[in-house]
């Protein structure tokens, strides 16, 4: 007990601590369970909103600058290294050796200069603005628990005014304890009216003249560093007229360019030799009726002499129209009905013991396009015309069979072909190899819809062009 005495804390202080403790969690229950009303005042309650509000948006503030006051000093470091290294790298006999030295000593010294300025003028600022929160935030919570204790008082008062029996020394004792509550709580309660409301003014006042320094700083740094740095410019500038005949050409990097043609013709030419070799088909055997490339016979399988004709090679079944695909529209479906005829006579004239064949026909596709019939294509657009693209860059072409782009060009895409090799068996098979080839570089094969509509001419329109310069449309 001396030894509370001793630091002036005695045995009946904390007691009277702990006591309203106690009594202020009593009332805050009481008022939560409804059992007891509390005094609100929604002004300041209000003005505690604003005080919150305010403190929160310093704290961001003050974060903030921070973080730009360390990308200045980090920028400052950068800029220190880069000019060491023009320093290093220039060399004593080369012209301006001295004012270079000179621009870098002033562009540090104006950095430097810079981060100091932020720092008095803007971030000491910050902190003592909001060095005074802290302090009036204490306030508000002493404030609440002085509230919380004349609501106490106040109800201790009332019950004993209404009790059945009276006790007036009580009586008195509890008036007095609500005066003196009532009286530390005005006090506390209207010198936080007056302060949060004019703190909660001040705000503007405050973002006005720190980003005003802020803003000013920046101006002059920049103007200054525009200084030095037009000054290393007429140095180097100097450098360059002396060392004229050395100068470093700049080229853009070349594109890869791979010609697409002569690469599908040296495949082709090596590919398609074995399927040449094997072309041509044994002579069909008297009286066997000549079916075309496109038929399919359902209920039976034809024996493979009756699917021979000369000069072409018949799949044997739907799932091989590559082998075909080399026929025009015109021949397969002439082929088509001379196969359906004879098919037909032979059912009538009873030679053949096999039951009657269903025949179906499949049109022939080249490069997975179908020929031969207006429906499968608008009549509009160029052969095996695939979807439109539209340029969204210039393009110059660097060689005979490319195409020139500007933007805002339209080009129909149509698939890579050449009519001359397509003649071979395996040309639909390289058509599949070259559309690989195809994703692979980057390049669509196609014609400028202008060109299209006005000469109808695809040999002399068509060509290739970069697949990124351009942008699908349809």
């Amino acid at each position: 007990m001396a030894e509370l005495g001793s630091k002036g804390v005695t045995a009946g202080k904390i007691a009277s601590n702990v006591q309203k403790k106690l009594t202020r969690a009593q009332e805050k229950v009481l008022q939560k369970l409804g059992k007891a009303d509390e005094t609100k005042d929604e002004q300041f309650e209000q003005c505690v909103q604003n005080f919150n509000k305010q403190l929160s948006e310093g704290t961001r503030l003050q974060k903030d600058l921070r973080t730009y006051l360390a990308s200045v000093k980090a920028m400052h470091e950068a800029s220190k290294k880069l000019t060491e290294c023009l320093q290093e790298v220039y060399e004593p006999d080369w012209p301006g050796r001295d004012d270079t030295n000179k621009i870098a000593e002033n562009n540090d010294l104006l950095w430097t200069d810079f981060h100091q300025k932020l720092v008095d003028q803007a971030l000491l600022t910050m902190d003592t603005y909001l060095g005074q929160f802290p302090d009036i935030k204490s306030r508000i919570a002493k404030r609440g628990r002085k509230l919380v204790d004349y609501d106490s008082a106040r109800h201790h008062f009332e019950a004993l005014q209404t009790a059945k029996k009276k006790d007036e020394t009580k009586i008195a004792k509890a008036e007095e304890e609500l005066v003196k509550a009532q009286k530390v709580f005005e006090e506390m309660n209207v010198d936080l009216q007056e302060e949060l409301p004019s703190l909660w003014n001040s705000r503007v006042g405050f973002y006005v003249n720190t980003f005003q320094s802020i803003a000013g700083l920046e101006e002059n740094f920049h103007k200054e560093m525009s200084k030095l740095n037009q000054n290393l410019h007429d140095v180097l500038l100097g450098l360059d007229k002396q060392y004229s005949g050395n100068a470093f050409p700049v080229k853009a990097q070349p594109r890869k360019k791979t010609k697409l043609f002569a690469r599908l013709r040296k495949k082709m030419s090596s590919d398609s030799t074995p399927a040449k070799a094997n072309k041509s088909p044994s002579p069909p055997p008297d009286g066997s009726p000549i079916t075309s490339p496109e038929t399919k016979t359902v209920n039976h399988e034809l024996e493979p002499s009756t699917l021979e004709a000369p000069g072409a090679s018949i799949p044997k079944s739907p799932s091989q129209p590559a082998e075909a695909a080399h026929a025009g529209a015109e021949a397969a479906g002439s082929e088509a009905a001379a196969g359906a005829e004879a098919s037909k006579t032979e059912a009538d004239s009873g030679s053949s013991s096999l039951p009657a064949v269903v025949v179906e026909t499949f049109p022939a596709t080249v490069n997975g396009t179908v020929e031969g019939g207006a429906s499968s294509e608008r009549a509009d657009m160029p052969p095996g015309f695939l979807f439109k693209v539209q340029a969204m860059h210039d393009y110059t072409a660097t060689d005979s069979d490319e195409l020139q782009l500007k933007a805002g060009d339209v080009v129909l895409v149509i698939p890579f072909e050449n009519p001359e090799e397509q003649l071979d068996v395996g040309a639909t098979a390289m058509n599949l190899r070259l559309s690989k080839l195809q994703r692979d570089e980057g390049w669509l094969m196609g014609v400028k819809e202008s060109d299209w509509i006005q000469r109808k001419e695809l040999d002399q329109c068509r060509g290739v062009f970069p697949e990124n310069f351009t942008e699908r449309v349809q």
